[in-house]
């Protein structure tokens, strides 16, 4: 066992860590939009919910502030290629949904798109809120579950390829 730093230790430890995308709707433009996400957990078994952290500076941390929905979607393999592009441009530059990968139906809840070659998509109700740092931690309850058995959820090693 070694003294090292925050940075260093969290990078050792964080694999193999999922990676998951959030669909949210800017109100204002009338538009939808998706964010890579690596920060988010399960936090309560029932009701089912979930939390995602989303950087104050972010598109979407600006549509969550204005319509409070969001469908937490776990990609498959084929879609790494979107899941990078969604984490490495802003929506307020590009309509990510005009990606080629990114086929996608209405939701039941608020309809939001649900991402049809995801292997899960989960529609939540953002239910509070929680300032952490540069972030804020949104908490959703879930609505709907959808899953595709044949896919299988993406991890962040998957991206490296």
């Amino acid at each position: 066992m070694i003294l090292d730093s925050t940075n260093n230790v969290i990078s050792y430890t964080k694999n193999p860590a999922k990676i998951a995308m959030a669909v949210v709707r800017d109100a204002i433009r009338d538009r939808h939009n998706l964010i890579t996400l690596e920060w988010f957990m399960r936090t309560s078994i029932e009701p089912a919910m979930f939390a995602i952290s989303i950087g104050h500076n972010r598109y979407s941390h600006e549509c969550l502030q204005n319509f409070r929905y969001f469908n937490l979607c776990f990609p498959s393999p084929e879609q790494v290629k979107e899941v990078i592009i969604c984490g490495t441009r802003s929506g307020r530059d590009i309509d990510k949904f005009a990606l080629e990968n990114l086929t996608h139906f209405p939701g039941k809840l608020a309809k939001l798109p649900i991402l049809r070659n995801a292997a899960a998509n989960f529609e939540c109700l953002v239910t509070t809120q929680v300032g952490s740092g540069d972030h804020t931690i949104f908490v959703g309850e879930v609505k709907y579950a959808w899953f595709d058995r044949t896919q299988r959820v993406i991890c962040y090693e998957d991206l490296k390829t």
